[in-house]
């Protein structure tokens, strides 16, 4: 008999312990990384330049841009200006303008610690003649 009683509360503490495991489980699950999107958004102060991000992600760049020359309208940026990171991360930017071109404003904020919903930065580069968009 002792036999079976050892059989039986062995078997009884297998059961047990694969519930007590599923219980903690279905209370604690995993956490989930939670993404959200970041963009930088380069204005029209008609000149031009790139803006990136660290970690990697963002690329954006913006060609200068005259508005009283041939009547086209400002090229769209090119690049990659919006990208995933993780909620909580630190992203830090850094703009650079192209030749005849310079910053006048931003990055803006720089850093950026990524949070749900919407986050940005704003950077604005003139030409070096001077002629620049009141932003």
């Amino acid at each position: 008999m002792t036999r079976n009683r050892t059989g039986a509360w062995r078997a009884t503490g297998l059961v047990t312990a694969l519930a007590t495991a599923a219980a903690i489980a279905s209370v604690a699950p995993a956490q989930a990384h939670t993404t959200a999107q970041l963009s930088a958004w380069v204005s029209d102060g008609w000149g031009g330049g790139t803006v990136t991000s660290q970690p990697a992600g963002i690329n954006c760049h913006q060609s200068a841009w005259d508005p009283y020359g041939t009547g086209d309208p400002q090229p769209a940026p090119t690049g990659t200006c919006t990208a995933s990171f993780e909620v909580g991360t630190t992203v830090t930017f850094t703009a650079t303008p192209d030749s005849g071109s310079y910053l006048n404003d931003g990055p803006t904020p720089n850093p950026v610690t990524v949070r749900s919903g919407y986050n940005f930065t704003w950077v604005m580069f003139c030409p070096a003649d001077g002629l620049c968009s009141a932003g």
